[in-house]
């Protein structure tokens, strides 16, 4: 247990817009925390910093004891961060195998020239991620789907998949950016079952954007609350649904 992740005072000013301002959020290993506020909160915006997307304006950005502040996004998921977005980014032409295959590709450890020559330690690794791919894809219930094209897809599938791949990379920690959009209510709750699966499954820490409150507060200890950039609570769910400021900036304009 402890800090898996730290922002100290972390800001990012486009402009002289300021996006986030000062953000300082501790997550600790094992935990499911939440991030929520109303549109243009700078929720996203904070995933990007931490993703290595974007590069703070200030702060400093601590993962696993490391500085990870201003590392390039494929170096940051190397250490075991990974991420999903708000609009689904899958591979389109790509079946839904091949999307988790693709994920697993910076573990695979073969170089250049086994690949170019199919050496019988290239076609060994090969075949594990196969087998692991599988693997992934029957614990998100895609397996049957593995040689459909990924956005034929119905959406909460297509969000799953999304998920499947963010695993692929050997997470330590998961950024979920609003899994349940588009969802309907059964899809909500088959969701807040599925995060809590995978987290103890994966011995992940998750942090997850969402404006679905019933899945926020279902699977969440702690929450963040941003409004215009700026950290306004911070609390357990029974402490931010009663917080004033909170209701007003956005669970009171739902």
């Amino acid at each position: 247990m402890g800090a898996l992740l730290q922002t100290l005072d972390v800001t990012k000013r486009f402009g002289g817009l300021s996006a986030v301002t000062a953000l300082n959020m501790s997550v600790e290993s094992g935990e499911i925390v939440g991030l929520i506020g109303p549109n243009g909160a700078g929720k996203t915006t904070s995933f990007n910093l931490i993703t290595g997307v974007y590069k703070p304006t200030g702060g400093q950005i601590l993962f696993d004891g490391r500085d990870i502040t201003g590392l390039k996004p494929h170096a940051i998921t190397r250490l075991g961060v990974a991420r999903t977005f708000q609009n689904i980014r899958l591979f389109k032409d790509m079946s839904v195998l091949e999307n988790v295959l693709v994920a697993q590709h910076m573990r695979m450890g073969a170089n250049l020239f086994e690949a170019t020559l199919r050496l019988p330690s290239y076609l060994r690794k090969e075949k594990r991620i196969h087998e692991r791919a599988r693997a992934l894809l029957a614990e998100v219930g895609l397996a049957e789907h593995e040689r459909a094209r990924a956005t034929s897809l119905p959406y909460g599938k297509q969000r799953r998949l999304e998920i499947a791949r963010a695993l692929a990379t050997e997470p330590k920690l998961l950024f979920l950016d609003e899994p349940a959009a588009g969802m309907n209510p059964q899809e909500s709750v088959d969701l807040m079952e599925f995060i809590l699966k995978i987290r103890d499954q994966f011995r992940l820490t998750i942090v997850l954007i969402e404006h679905h409150m019933q899945v926020v507060m279902g699977v969440c200890k702690r929450m963040y609350v941003l409004d215009y950039g700026v950290t306004i609570a911070h609390g357990s769910p029974d402490e931010i649904r009663n917080d004033p400021k909170v209701i007003e900036a956005y669970l009171g304009v739902e």
